[in-house]
């Protein structure tokens, strides 16, 4: 279920800056989030800064400004401050499921709980682009448990490092591949840097 909440229900929130140059910061965070997308594992640092509001992170914001417009439903977890979901209706216009399956994009940000992989869209036979890109804040990319991942993109072998993933990834990963060319793609990101992996995106035991 999408719902459509009055635009300026925080007024003050919904006043927070996007980018100073909407097209050309865009244009830059839409080129590293390709780069990531590219080379799944890769870091990439955020090349622009925007407003951000309370319950995103720097990143998150700048991908969302870039990623969500009328046509991409976004969800966020119902404890997401109103600033936040102020924020994106003013900046992108983009519609707010009640249910991670009816989105495009799946925001998580840091210290809420990442939905079943499952749960979210996985497109369809004809439309596998119909699929959910999750966007998931965690507590580190620089250090924490490795994830070794292999696939295309990726000459050998990736290392990531990360704190924050939820008990149970790996297998939930492992069934998301397995429903290829269906499911979700995944950015994660920490402060102002993030990192894709796709659903082809292995990640070894």
């Amino acid at each position: 279920m999408i719902t459509t909440q009055p635009m300026l229900s925080t007024p003050g929130a919904a006043l927070l800056p996007g980018f100073n140059d909407p097209v050309d910061g865009a244009q830059q965070v839409f080129r590293a989030a390709l780069r990531a997308f590219a080379h799944p594992g890769q870091l990439q640092a955020l090349p622009v800064g925007s407003g951000v509001p309370e319950g995103l992170s720097p990143a998150l914001a700048a991908l969302l400004l870039t990623l969500a417009d009328a046509d991409t439903p976004v969800w966020l977890p119902a404890g997401v401050p109103a600033a936040a979901r102020a924020f994106l209706r003013f900046h992108c216009g983009c519609r707010l499921a009640d249910d991670p399956g009816a989105a495009a994009f799946v925001c998580v940000p840091a210290g809420h709980a990442l939905p079943a992989l499952a749960d979210c869209a996985q497109g369809d036979p004809a439309y596998p682009d119909r699929s959910a890109t999750l966007l998931v804040e965690v507590a580190s990319l620089a250090e924490g448990d490795t994830l070794t991942l292999r696939g295309p993109g990726i000459a050998h072998t990736q290392a990531l490092r990360v704190t924050g993933l939820p008990t149970g990834f790996r297998a939930a990963w492992r069934a998301n591949n397995a429903g290829f060319p269906l499911g979700v793609d995944l950015l994660l990101s920490s402060g102002d840097r993030f990192c894709a992996l796709t659903r082809t995106t292995i990640v070894e035991d």
